[in-house]
């Protein structure tokens, strides 16, 4: 499953369906696809997705000795999360509401 968030000032933004899920869940929401967010409340729910993101523990570091090219790397839930908390900056900005699908 894919989710897809929009805003009327920032371009979608599409993510993996669990991952959007837990970003969502990490902003107090529910997972309930489809969704939205009222402008009133986007300010709220980036504070509440960029504390939860800096308080989420970080991956390993990756060994550098070791180079297995079937090896996948982690992509951290903080680098998962940055195109997201732009659009909610975006939107907060413009007081915009916030719908994914």
């Amino acid at each position: 499953m894919l989710v897809t968030f929009t805003t009327d000032t920032h371009a979608d933004i599409t993510m993996f369906g669990d991952v959007a899920l837990a970003m969502l869940k990490m902003m107090g929401h529910s997972k309930t696809v489809p969704g939205a967010i009222l402008a009133v409340d986007v300010p709220m729910a980036l504070d509440r997705l960029t504390t939860a993101i800096s308080t989420e523990q970080s991956p390993s570091p990756v060994d550098d000795d070791v180079e297995d090219e079937d090896e996948e790397l982690m992509v951290s839930m903080a680098d998962r999360a940055l195109p997201l908390i732009e659009l909610l900056t975006a939107a907060a900005k413009a007081e915009c509401n916030v719908m994914w699908k």
